[in-house]
C-alpha cells in the first residue's frame, strides 16, 4: 500500500497568508472597540458597587451599553481576520478553504486552549452581566429615573407613598416568565414614544393591561385575613383666620372574612371576591361612570342595577366591556398618589411643618397652590412672592415677629407644590381620580349613590354607616358630635346630605 500523498496546505506553502491576520482595520477597529469598553465596563462597575446612591445612568452603562459595544468589538475581530485572510489568498492565486486542525501542533495546542479558557471565561462573565442588566431593567432606578421627564410624576408620588419599598415590577410585572416577557415588550413600544416625543401628557391611567390584583396584590394583602374595623383619625383646618382645626374619628368597617371559617363577608371587603361576584362597566376610561352593576353571590343568585337617570339599554350593556371588580377598582392609587392641596395643608399643619398660628395660612396656602402655573420654577417664586407679600400687608407684625415661621411655611408649601403638580406633563390631583373615600373624587359614590336599581327594588344604598360609623367630632376642642355612633354632621349647614356628593364641593382647593 502507498502512503497518500501529502496534499498541499496554503498556509504552509504560503506562509504569509496566515501570520498577523488580525492586522487590518475592521480587526484593530474591534480590538479598540473591545478595550475601550471593557475598561469602561470595568470602571462603570467599581462606581456601582462603591457610590451609596449611584445614578442609574451607571447601571445602563455598566449592564447594557458597555457589554453591547465589547460583543460588537469582539465580533469585528474575527470578521476582519477572515475578511483579510480570503484577500491574501486571492492575491497569491489560492483558492480558499478553512484552515486545518492539528492538535499535535504544539503551537495550535496552546492557541485552542487559549481560545476555549477565553470562552469559558467570557461566557461566565456574560452570564453575570446578562443577570446584573436584567435585574438592573427591574429595578426602581430604571423605572422611575432613566426616562426622568415622563415618569418622574409616577416616581415622586411612588417615593412618598405606603409602597415606597416595593419594586415596581412587583405589582406592574409580578412573578413568572410571561408577564416579564409581556412587560418587555410593552417596554420597547414606550422607549419608542418617548425617543420621538409622542407619549401622553399626562400617562393615561387605569393602565389597561395591568396583571390581575389576585397575581399581584393579594401575594401580600390576603382578602381572607380582613375583617373588622379600623379607627381612622381625621383632622381638618377651616381657611378661617385662626384655621380651625376640626377631628373627626370614625370606625372604618373594613370587613372581610372567611367563609371557610364560618365568617361570613360583611363591611367594605364584602365587594371582595370572597363570597361574592361583582361585575360592572364604565362608561369612560377613568372607570368613574358605572352605569351598570351585577352581583352574584355564593348561592349563585345573581341581582342586576342600573342607574335611573338615562340607564342604558340592554344592547349597550351586550356590547360593553364588562369588568370585573377586584382591589385596584377602590384601591386605584394605591402607590401613585397624588394628594389634593386642601388635604396636603391638613397634612403639613398637623405634622407642625406649617405654624397654625398664622393667620389664615390654610386659606392662603391651598389659594397659591391652586393657581395657575406654567413651570414649577414660575410656581416657586410666586408661592414665596404671595405668601410674604400678604403676611407684610395684612399683617406686618407676624410679618416681622414669625419671619422664620413665614419661612418654613413657604418652603413647605413649595415642597407641597413640587410633589402634587408637574407642568410639563400636565399632571395634578385631578387628572388621576382616587377611588378610595369620596370626599374629592365619586370613589364610593359611583355605585352607592342611591341611583342604582335593580327589578326587584332593591337600591345599592347611600347609607353613611354602611361603611363607617361616626365616634366623635370636634371644633376647636369642642365636641359638635359625640357618642352614640350617629351619622356625620356637617360643619356648615348644607341641607340634606344625601342629596348631595362630598365632591362636589370639596375640589381639592379653598373650600368649606
Amino acid at each position: 500500500m502507498t502512503e497518500d500523498t501529502e496534499r498541499p496546505d496554503p498556509l504552509r506553502d504560503h506562509p504569509p497568508v496566515s501570520r498577523n491576520l488580525v492586522r487590518n482595520p475592521i480587526s484593530l477597529i474591534g480590538l479598540a472597540l473591545a478595550a475601550v469598553a471593557l475598561a469602561n465596563i470595568v470602571f462603570l462597575v467599581l462606581i456601582d458597587l462603591l457610590a451609596s446612591h449611584p445614578s442609574p445612568y451607571i447601571g445602563i452603562l455598566a449592564y447594557m451599553v458597555a457589554p453591547g459595544f465589547l460583543f460588537c468589538g469582539l465580533i469585528l475581530i474575527p470578521i476582519g481576520m477572515v475578511i483579510e485572510r480570503r484577500r491574501r489568498l486571492r492575491h497569491v492565486g489560492v483558492p480558499p478553504h478553512f484552515p486545518r486542525l492539528d492538535l499535535n501542533n504544539p503551537a495550535q495546542r496552546s492557541t485552542v486552549a487559549f481560545v476555549l479558557a477565553f470562552v469559558v471565561m467570557f461566557s461566565l462573565v456574560s452570564a453575570v452581566g446578562s443577570y446584573k442588566a436584567y435585574e438592573f431593567t427591574d429595578s426602581v432606578d430604571f423605572c422611575g429615573q432613566l426616562c426622568h421627564t415622563v415618569m418622574h410624576p409616577e416616581f415622586v408620588a411612588y417615593e412618598a407613598s405606603p409602597h415606597a419599598r416595593v419594586a415596581c415590577v412587583d405589582c406592574h410585572v409580578g412573578s413568572g416568565a410571561s408577564w416579564y416577557v409581556k412587560s418587555k415588550l410593552s417596554g420597547l413600544r414606550q422607549v419608542y414614544y418617548t425617543a420621538l416625543g409622542t407619549y401622553p401628557r399626562p400617562i393615561p391611567t387605569p393602565v389597561q393591561n395591568l396583571r390581575p390584583a389576585q397575581q399581584t396584590c393579594e401575594q401580600c394583602h390576603w382578602p381572607k385575613k380582613f375583617w373588622g374595623a379600623q379607627l381612622k383619625v381625621f383632622t381638618h383646618y377651616g381657611t378661617d383666620e385662626q384655621n380651625t382645626p376640626r377631628v373627626l374619628r370614625m370606625l372604618i368597617k373594613v370587613g372581610g372574612g372567611d367563609p371557610s371559617l364560618g365568617q361570613a363577608g360583611e363591611g367594605i371587603h364584602w365587594h371582595m371576591n370572597i363570597s361574592n361576584k361583582i361585575t360592572y362597566f364604565s362608561t369612560d376610561e377613568q372607570r368613574q361612570v358605572i352605569p351598570w352593576v351585577r352581583m352574584e353571590d355564593k348561592s349563585g343568585k345573581v341581582t342586576e342595577y342600573i342607574v335611573k337617570d338615562n340607564p342604558p339599554t340592554q344592547a349597550q350593556i351586550d356590547k360593553a366591556s364588562i369588568r370585573r371588580m377586584d382591589c385596584i377598582d377602590c384601591h386605584n392609587r394605591p402607590t401613585h398618589i397624588y394628594v389634593a392641596p386642601d388635604l396636603s395643608v391638613d397634612r403639613s399643619i398637623s405634622g407642625q411643618a406649617i405654624d397654625a398660628t398664622l393667620p389664615f395660612i390654610k386659606q392662603q396656602g391651598v389659594q397659591v397652590l391652586t393657581a395657575d402655573y406654567k413651570s414649577t420654577d414660575e410656581a416657586e417664586k410666586a408661592i414665596a412672592d404671595s405668601l410674604n407679600q400678604f403676611y407684610q400687608s395684612k399683617y406686618p407684625q407676624i410679618a416681622s415677629s414669625k419671619a422664620d415661621s413665614i419661612k418654613n411655611a413657604i418652603a413647605e408649601i413649595q415642597r407641597i407644590y413640587r410633589t402634587t403638580f408637574f407642568p410639563y406633563m400636565k399632571v395634578n390631583w385631578k387628572t388621576h381620580p382616587n377611588n378610595i373615600g369620596h370626599l374629592y373624587y365619586p370613589g364610593c359614590f359611583r355605585c352607592h349613590d342611591g341611583n342604582h336599581v335593580s327589578k326587584e327594588g332593591k337600591v345599592i344604598s347611600k347609607d353613611c354607616n354602611s361603611c363607617h360609623t361616626v365616634l366623635e367630632q370636634q371644633e376647636s376642642g369642642n365636641e359638635i358630635a359625640a357618642l352614640p355612633a350617629q351619622t356625620f354632621k356637617h360643619p356648615v349647614d348644607i341641607g340634606d346630605l344625601t342629596a348631595v356628593n362630598c365632591s362636589d364641593c370639596h375640589t381639592g382647593g379653598v373650600g368649606p
